[in-house]
């Protein structure tokens, strides 16, 4: 279809004749609102407009002082405005960003480096570990090729990349294992693409599309201010007249009249209201500072405390966005590994899972003590690397005592992973732990095995039960298929452990070394919820907050940490594929049921916050990559990570998370509520002190007298105050 030669490329006619058709690979911006309209955008409030209405008269009677203040008034209120409004969206600069400056392609049957700017549809790229993908393409050859796809779909772990054509349609972009995406980065191995989408054809693109689109409405505070203000208008404009009429009936000089109608608008208006909320928010802001979250808009301050339903992203932020070992499954026995550095039951069967986990690996400790918990690599090798150092069985150690002579790194066929190990001098530890399936010394080469239960079963005719070899039946097979079963069901990833003694044509080839294997074991492990996010959610609903899940990860394994949680107790979930058939109208028959979503697009989020705003909810929604950014654009209050958090999802969000922590968007909550009490305390008594001036006001005039305030004292009475 895009008419190319996947081992020549393009032809260089063919590239300039598609540039011209399909325009430069990059994010366009759409026009943004001038100064002038933004200022504009200020004055156009009829209150404002009583006020210049007052000026321009007061001018005319040679009441210049009083003109000058009132403009003053004015100026100030609309400086304060503008520069709410006018704080730069960066959005789209953070998103150029991610573009590329040059790129590997082949055209005219050579291998080039152009611009990224100069990719067109049907240009075929060559990847390799460390590059940022460009643009949208079908990969036609990979070695090896996982990509982190984190900023578009959410999830941290690497993506396997096959060239397979993949079955079923309407397949979410997570599960498209045989393209690339614009703005991902290629972690390891190389691949070979055809690009297919260039620019705002990308999902990056898309994404970019979202967020110029998307509608950055006024928070709840604005509205009720801004309803506030048209009643304020109507009473000034009936108690003008009123003042009008009276003056009128009694014979006063129109000069004076005028005047008397000046002093009522001036009294009816509330001048120090923009100011004073404006303050109030600021010394909010500067509070939640103090509590770990950075406002990035002041009218989110109020917004947070008229929060209704929360919607949470899963990983890092109800998650720990770690992986963990929770569990090691031995034939016969399965041992439950505590989070809080307490170690399990001392068992060699254990440790030698364990051991199989952390020599298979190529995932390091970033600290070499018993109590680090940090590790570098690949999520998964790394909860292997300190599960095993808690242990006592540290990396370089067990490394320097059985070292490396050979390695079979995983690939997307074979779904598993095998290190060759020479086994001379282990030391009495590590001597003790092998001796079950390394008995003859003279024998000085062991290959451990990792990768799926299934697949490594396969190859397995033995396995250790109670530190004892036997032979492994059909009946045993299904038994530890049926537990495996079991704990991904509890959304738990699984991997097995298995390992042989070789001889040294095992080095050269895995099939010589994936067979005839002794089944160890096998070694579960979840991103666990973090302790503060269940009590923060129970929190929520005291205080009658909705908290709802959405999430790019698999449905059971979100459906288990909202379990966790407990808001999914009636167990349903929908999918992006689901919300993707289904009309607005639909969604919101489900959305009051339904607390769970798993696997979804950024246009699905977009859909569900429209669902709820529909409803009349007031919503906030929490994110931290690229595919985040139109929905934290579109909510009440798009909430940020600050530590994991993309540029582009920091810049499109109105508050930020500096410790990536669902409790801190409930202390936020709270806050914001004391503030949304005192503004409301404020209004009150600000709307009662001008009553006082209007009665005043309105007094001097029945009885026959003069003014009893003039507009400037009025306007020093009501800035004072």
């Amino acid at each position: 279809a895009l008419e190319t030669d996947s081992r020549k490329g393009l032809t260089a006619k063919q590239a300039e004749r598609r540039l011209k058709e399909f325009g430069p690979n990059e994010l366009k911006e759409h026009t943004k609102k001038s100064v002038l309209a933004i200022l504009f955008d200020q004055v156009k409030e009829v209150l404002v407009l009583i006020l210049l209405g007052a000026a321009v008269v007061s001018f005319f009677l040679n009441e210049t002082i009083d003109a000058f203040v009132i403009l003053a008034i004015v100026v100030l209120n609309t400086i304060i405005g503008f520069w709410q409004e006018n704080k730069a969206e960066n959005a789209m600069a953070a998103l150029r960003k991610l573009a590329v400056p040059t790129v590997r392609v082949r055209r005219n049957g050579q291998e080039k480096e152009i611009s990224a700017k100069e990719l067109v549809p049907g240009d075929v790229l060559i990847l390799e570990a460390g590059n940022i993908v460009p643009a949208d393409g079908r990969l036609f050859e990979a070695a090896n090729l996982r990509i982190e796809e984190a900023a578009l779909t959410g999830e941290s772990e690497p993506v396997e990349k096959d060239p397979d054509r993949l079955k079923g349609e309407d397949i979410p972009v997570a599960d498209r294992s045989n393209m690339v995406f614009s703005g991902t980065i290629v972690t390891y191995g190389r691949g070979v693409v055809v690009i297919t989408h260039t620019g705002m054809e990308t999902e990056l693109g898309k994404i970019a599309t979202l967020i110029q689109t998307a509608d950055t409405d006024k928070t709840p505070l604005q509205k009720r201010l801004a309803r506030l203000g048209g009643t304020l208008s109507l009473m000034a404009i009936v108690l003008i007249l009123v003042v009008a009429v009276l003056a009128t009936l009694r014979g006063v000089g129109l000069k004076e009249t005028v005047m008397t109608a000046i002093s009522m608008a001036v009294a009816a208006i509330p001048e120090g209201l923009p100011a004073v909320v404006t303050i109030s928010l600021a010394l909010g802001a500067q509070r939640m500072l103090k509590k770990k979250s950075l406002i990035r808009h002041l009218p989110a301050v109020e917004t947070l405390g008229s929060v209704t339903v929360i919607c949470s992203d899963k990983t890092g932020t109800i998650t720990q966005n770690r992986m963990t070992v929770t569990h090691v499954v031995l034939p016969q026995t399965r041992f439950l590994m505590d989070s809080n550095d307490q170690r399990p039951a001392d068992s060699a069967g254990l440790k030698l899972a364990l051991l199989a986990g952390t020599l298979c690996n190529d995932a390091r400790l970033t600290d070499q003590n018993v109590n680090n918990e940090e590790a570098v690599g690949d999520p998964t090798e790394a909860a292997l690397v300190v599960a095993s150092n808690r242990l006592g069985l540290d990396k370089d150690s067990v490394e320097a005592a059985l070292p490396r002579v050979s390695e079979f790194p995983f690939d997307s066929e074979r779904k598993r992973m095998t290190t060759v190990h020479r086994t001379e001098s282990p030391g009495s530890d590590l001597k003790s732990i092998l001796s079950a399936v390394s008995p003859d010394r003279k024998q000085r080469l062991l290959a451990f095995t990792k990768g799926s239960v299934d697949g490594l079963l396969e190859i397995c005719d033995r396995w250790l039960v109670e530190g004892k070899i036997k032979s492994i039946t059909e009946k045993d097979k299904e038994l530890i298929l049926e537990e495996n079963r079991e704990l991904a069901g509890d959304a738990i990833r699984v991997l097995g452990v298995a390992c042989r003694t070789v001889d040294k044509a095992a080095l050269e080839h895995p099939e010589q070394a994936e067979k005839d294997l002794i089944y160890i074991g096998m070694i579960g492990m979840i991103d666990p919820v973090r302790p503060e996010a269940v009590e923060a959610v129970r929190l929520c609903r005291k205080a009658g907050i909705r908290v709802v899940m959405i999430s790019g990860d698999y449905p059971l394994t979100a459906l288990a940490i909202a379990r966790e949680l407990g808001i999914a107790e009636k167990g349903k979930f929908l999918t992006g594929q689901d919300l993707s058939k289904m009309s607005l109208e639909e969604v919101e028959k489900q959305i009051d049921e339904v607390s769970v979503f798993a696997r979804v697009a950024p246009e699905h989020k977009m859909k569900l916050i429209d669902a709820l705003q529909d409803k009349h909810q007031i919503v906030s929604m929490t994110g931290d990559g690229v595919n985040d950014a139109p929905a934290l654009k579109s909510a009440d209050i798009g909430v940020a990570m600050g530590v994991t958090g993309t540029d582009v999802a920091r810049e499109s969000s109105d508050m930020v998370l500096l410790d990536d922590n669902f409790a801190t968007i409930v202390a936020a909550v709270k806050e914001g509520r004391n503030i949304y009490d005192n503004l409301r305390k404020f209004i009150k008594s600000i709307l009662a002190g001008n009553a006082g001036e209007i009665a005043t006001m309105l007094t001097g005039p029945i009885l026959g007298m003069p003014l009893p305030l003039l507009p400037i004292q009025i306007l020093w009475i009501n800035l004072v105050t």
